[in-house]
């Protein structure tokens, strides 16, 4: 059996009507998910503002209490840890080519993994070495200290809050 131009015309039609009626099929879900979307998401806002002030209150209250918080200095209390946690801190340098420069000078060996290419210190690579090295290349490091760690153990409803507020056109428009 021979195929023609018109056997194929048909089998055209067919497939761009099967697809028409799935993509009004996907455009009826995505209208009802938007209806649903806009009744709940009032709701939504009014509790993540809610669980904002309670995990401001929380935060404000380990803030007064560190000695609760010694040894150890996080606790897991109804799903979520709380406590304290060192900082990361940061680096900072007020010339990026002068520490470039006694990077050279002072660790010449390590110098292609301290600096990049286009010559300004890595500090990825910087936070590595020890507070003396970086005194002595001219990097100043700043403590942050202690801050309080208050995360949820399951993650998956802020990541839901999440998704469904940045998929929210009145959120953009704000």
């Amino acid at each position: 059996m021979t195929t023609t131009l018109g056997d194929i015309e048909d089998l055209t039609r067919r497939y761009a009507a099967a697809r028409d009626t799935l993509g009004c099929a996907v455009q009826e879900l995505e209208d009802e998910v938007a209806v649903i979307r806009r009744r709940r998401l009032p709701r939504i806002r009014q509790l993540v503002a809610a669980a904002a002030e309670a995990r401001s209150r929380l935060s404000a209250a380990i803030e007064l209490a560190p000695q609760l918080f010694q040894k150890p200095r996080t606790l897991v209390l109804h799903g979520v840890k709380v406590g304290f946690a060192k900082g990361k801190g940061r680096l900072e340098f007020a010339d990026g080519q002068k520490v470039v420069e006694l990077i050279r000078k002072h660790y010449p060996d390590r110098a292609e993994q301290l600096i990049q290419v286009r010559e300004s210190p890595v500090k990825g690579a910087l936070n590595q070495m020890t507070v003396a090295e970086l005194k002595r290349i001219g990097v100043t490091v700043i403590e942050s200290g202690d801050e309080v760690v208050i995360r949820p153990t399951d993650s998956e409803i802020d990541k839901l809050v999440e998704a469904l507020l940045r998929d929210d056109p009145a959120e953009q428009a704000a």
